[in-house]
């Protein structure tokens, strides 16, 4: 504000004055430069212009303003007053006279005078700023005293001046406090209400009340705007005193009592000079109407309790879905302890849901996933909200938290119902069992232990016995554990014990309620799993008798569910009332409990084990009772010693299978047959998952040393004949598939054993040399005295000496194989007519018409004899091909002889004697003529359509010729031929016997050779 001075003194006033800093200001200062100066404009202008830190300056300043205005109060009052007389002579030229009240026209005749002497309608607005701000400057001082002591930190007392006499004679020096929130010049001149939200969004509550007491009229109207900066986090408890609340009454809000500064308001605060000074139009800001300063909006009227019932839950809701549920649950009951209704079941869940957040801590380890908030609780059921208390509560804490969490949750939930009109006394144990039912059973051991029958009825989860055994039963049968059997049987030590008298009736409906409950926990489509709940619904109806008694069979399944598990074998409960009736679920069981418990080395490491072992197992087939039935009730002790002893061989403890049978302890009454027939699974078994086939390591060796158990046996030695020839097959390198050995599954599972023998012959080149290990290994693979798989070995070792044009060897095989079906024909007792025969006959004619037609085979007389057997073995309808095959060998055999009867001729050095001669002429002549009559068919003509009955003619020719004409001459003539043929080819000699033999030869020759030879 620019002013003029009158003289120089106070131009020099002036100047001093601008020149002082804030900081530099003084009380002497003041006095010096301000009180000397006469306009009273300037001085409370400059007053108002200078804002100061300092409380004391600033109180000195505001109050020598002040006093510069009281003069244009005091002329402007008389003005107020005395408008009245002075309008008199006017009234009737005012507008509007007759309506105007006696307040306007003061107001009127005030502005009037404004607009004359526009200084006194300033010094009486600076007036106005002067007060508030003396106002402020109060309420800043209550701040700084109510603002509490700040701490000291790292000030140490010197113990040994502790007591110190001439400490009472020291002053004292007053308490350091925290600093205030705000600086003074702020508070002065900022819009209250501004000046209220930031201190209540700084949770400077205790100020923020301050200012509200103080000037409670210009900011009561904005007081929701100010709860609404109030931080979500901030507990109603710490501002509660600018909370509103009901009245009396209890209709509406009420509205609280204030403490202003002045108790009377100064004469320029009334609504007169406000009103004279707005129509003088003065040009200088009005700066204290804090309403007009901001766009808050307010509700200067109290609320009704309807209205602010709302508004607590609007504001609890947002709380809520903050997360703030402290904060909520705060203000819930602040606004219940000030009578707002309508909030008593948000309170209680609000109470509920800060347990369920801050009571129950998540251990250190376990990460929260989400955050808990009102609408989330809305949405869970009461069992969720059980499962959400207890979620983190260990076997050691989960009776401790469903005393202190879940038993008040359960009693909010039975009052609201009889609050309802839906009384249901048994919502609380249904709620309770539901989550025992679905616990884990350590903890649900530690809520039986928590239930014991000793223990006070009031200090007892579950009070009621029978309901103790139907949730113990449910729990048990219904829990899919296998290795928790000491957790089981502590809980079952914790029930109740009954006293129920022998009736066979109830035997009877015992058994057959263990039945039926065998049949409902099978598995179905419908039902994959049986439940615990599910379990007590088919519990529930049971009386106290039937429960004893399913607690007697529970206690028989703890104990075999313990001996399965101490076997490696465990199974859940439920298993032993499926299998209750099932011999073949018990005789499965108890295989796997003979086999997997051989299979573990460190548990059954000697022979005591095994008697053990079998101990047990005797020890679940039970002893016949129909009352109380072990987990193998349905097999007999001989069932379980096959088993046992299957399991002993499996895990190759065959030195203990040997000792144990001979063991009078163990007991085993096992016939040899039995165990042979043991010892055969065991070793197929052994043999079917071996890798490799030699049977000198590995399953194969096992295979093998099984069989040493059984006494020995045709079939043992048989078996074992069949593992010699699965190493001797594997060691032939025979594959399954192109570069894959051959396993000894599919050696066994080989329908044509024999073609085996192809296999190795084929895959071997050199293996068909050895007729005799051939043999030998089609005799291991269980053809041993079977002519037939003899004779088609033989077929196949001439077939592959054919094949590699080893012909002398493939002679020797045809010749054992022609033997070997010549000598089965005449042992047989049913002749040529046997199956068998004529198989072997089969085989063999056409092995050797093979080779007898081979064009490199260059022995003749071989080739013919194998020929010869062919027409001997040959069905009919084959005779034309073998008599084909023969012709031209015969012509190339007449041809070699030929020649080296001329070679002979021409080389001979003696000369046979004429009655020599004539003798063997006439024998000749003789042979002649009776070959005459033998009427010899043309072999050069088409083969007769009937060759049977050619040679059965040939027979009765033969059969009616006789050799007995030949004398020792003659005899001798042939031998000297056939030494003489020997010299030139590769005939085999005749001796003296044989000569018989030749003349038959010569004699069928035309016939088709349709007769053998009978020698080999």
């Amino acid at each position: 504000m620019a002013l003029s001075p009158t003289s120089t003194t106070t131009q020099e006033l002036h100047t001093q004055w601008a020149s002082i800093s804030d900081e530099q200001l003084t009380l002497h200062d003041l006095e010096a430069t301000l009180t000397p100066i006469a306009n009273d404009l300037w001085v409370a202008a400059a007053c108002v212009d200078r804002l100061l830190e300092d409380v004391v300056l600033e109180r000195s300043l505001l109050e020598l303003g002040l006093k510069r205005t009281e003069a244009a109060l005091e002329r402007s009052k008389k003005v107020y007053e005395s408008s009245l007389s002075g309008l008199g002579e006017q009234q009737e030229e005012l507008p509007g006279s007759s309506s105007w009240s006696e307040e306007r026209r003061r107001s009127a005749a005030l502005a009037t005078y404004y607009r004359e002497e526009p200084t006194d309608a300033q010094l009486c607005h600076l007036r106005t700023i002067f007060l508030d701000r003396l106002d402020r400057l109060e309420a800043y001082g209550r701040i700084a005293e109510e603002m509490p002591e700040q701490e000291t930190v790292g000030e140490e007392i010197d113990e040994e001046w502790e007591d110190d006499p001439w400490a009472d004679d020291k002053p004292v020096a007053p308490p350091k406090r925290v600093p205030l929130p705000l600086p003074l010049v702020a508070f002065l001149v900022d819009d209250l209400v501004t000046t209220t939200c930031y201190l209540v969004s700084t949770e400077q509550f205790v100020p923020a009340h301050i200012v509200l007491d103080r000037f409670g009229p210009a900011i009561w109207p904005f007081r929701f705007a100010i709860l609404e900066s109030i931080p979500e986090h901030s507990l109603a408890s710490e501002y509660r005193d600018l909370l509103p609340s009901i009245d009396s009454s209890g209709q509406s809000e009420e509205r609280p009592p204030f403490a202003p500064r002045r108790s009377t308001l100064d004469w320029t605060e009334l609504p007169g000079f406000r009103n004279a000074l707005a129509e003088a139009h003065i040009p200088l800001k009005l700066l204290i109407q804090v309403s007009q300063d901001h766009n808050t909006p307010s509700r200067p009227d109290p609320l009704s309790s309807e209205e602010l019932s709302l508004w607590y839950r609007e504001r609890i809701e947002g709380l809520n879905s903050s997360g703030f549920v402290d904060s909520a649950l705060s203000l819930v009951q602040h606004a219940a302890s000030h009578g707002v209704p309508g909030l008593d079941e948000v309170g209680e869940e609000l109470s509920l849901l800060s347990r369920l957040v801050y009571d129950v801590a998540p251990p250190a380890n376990v990460e929260v996933e989400d955050e808990w908030d009102f609408n989330r609780w809305k949405a869970l059921t009461p069992s969720d909200i059980i499962r959400a208390y207890l979620a983190h509560s260990s076997s050691d804490t989960v009776v401790q938290d469903i005393h202190r969490l879940v038993m008040p949750y359960l009693y909010v939930l039975e009052s609201r119902a009889e609050r309802s009109g839906n009384t249901d006394p048994s919502l609380p144990n249904r709620l309770l069992y539901e989550y025992i039912l679905q616990a884990p059973l350590d903890k649900v051991l530690a809520i039986f232990e928590g239930s014991k029958p000793t223990l006070p009825p009031a200090h007892r989860l579950i009070r009621d016995d029978e309901d103790m055994a139907r949730i113990a039963l449910a729990c048990l049968y219904g829990s899919n554990s296998l290795d928790e059997w000491g957790t089981m049987s502590r809980i079952f030590e914790c029930l109740p014990a009954w006293d129920t008298p022998e009736d066979g009736d109830e035997t009877d409906e015992v058994d057959t309620t263990i039945a039926s409950l065998g049949a409902f926990v099978v598995p179905s489509t419908a039902r994959p799993r049986c439940t615990p709940s599910d379990l007590l619904l088919f519990f529930k109806p049971l009386p106290f008798t039937s429960l004893s008694r399913a607690l007697d069979v529970l206690d028989v399944h703890l104990e075999s569910g313990e001996i399965l598990a101490r076997w490696s074998v465990p199974a859940p409960l439920r298993w032993f009332l499926q299998s209750n009736g099932s011999i073949t679920e018990q005789r499965s069981w108890a295989n796997r409990m003979a086999r997997r418990a051989g299979g573990t080395d460190d548990m059954l490491s000697s022979q005591d084990d095994w008697e053990w072992l079998l101990e047990d197992m005797l020890k679940l087939a039970g002893s016949g009772d129909t009352e109380l039935r072990g987990a193998f009730c349905l097999l007999s002790r001989d069932d379980i010693t096959r088993i046992f002893f299957s399991g002993l061989l499996s895990a190759a403890k065959f030195d203990i299978a040997k000792a144990l049978l001979h063991s009078k302890k163990a007991n085993i009454q096992l016939s040899r047959d039995v165990v042979e027939d043991i010892c055969l699974a065991s070793s197929q078994e052994f043999y079917d998952n071996a890798s490799s086939g030699n049977y000198h390591f590995g399953e194969m060796k096992l295979a093998y040393d099984c069989l040493d158990v059984a006494h020995p046996s045709e079939t043992i030695q048989r078996q074992k004949d069949f593992i010699e020839a699965t190493s001797r097959l594997c060691s032939y390198n025979i594959t399954s598939r192109p570069g894959i050995p051959i396993s000894p599954i599919e050696i066994r599972l080989t329908k044509d054993r024999l073609s085996l023998i192809s296999r190795v012959l084929s895959s071997n080149s050199d293996a068909y040399k050895h007729t005799q290990v051939i043999l030998d290994l089609a005799n291991m693979l269980g053809f041993k005295g079977d002519v037939v798989a003899e004779v088609k070995t033989l077929a196949m070792l001439a077939d592959t000496a054919l094949q590699a044009e080893d012909f002398n060897l493939a002679y020797e095989s045809s010749v054992r194989m022609v033997s070997t079906v010549l000598d089965f024909r005449v042992s047989s007792s049913y002749g040529i007519d046997d199956p068998k025969v004529q198989e072997a006959s089969e085989v063999c004619w056409i092995a050797c018409y093979q080779l007898g037609r081979q064009p490199e085979f260059a022995d003749v007389g071989k080739k013919l004899s194998l020929l010869g057997r062919a027409l001997e073995l040959c069905p009919s309808d084959k005779l034309a091909d073998v008599l084909t095959a023969r012709r031209p060998i015969e012509e190339e055999d007449k041809e070699e002889r030929q020649a080296s009867l001329a070679a002979r001729q021409r080389g001979a050095r003696t000369t046979i004697s004429r009655k020599h001669a004539s003798r063997v002429n006439g024998n000749t002549v003789s042979l002649a003529s009776r070959l005459q009559e033998l009427r010899m068919p043309n072999l050069s003509s088409p083969i007769t359509p009937d060759p049977a009955a050619l040679a059965e003619k040939a027979f009765r020719a033969a059969a009616n010729f006789s050799f007995s004409d030949f004398s020792a001459r003659g005899r001798s003539l042939i031998s000297d031929a056939a030494r003489e043929r020997s010299t030139s080819g590769s005939r085999t000699r005749y001796d003296g016997a044989e000569v018989s033999a030749q003349a038959q030869k010569v004699l069928s020759k035309g016939l088709g050779w349709l007769l053998g030879d009978d020698d080999k």
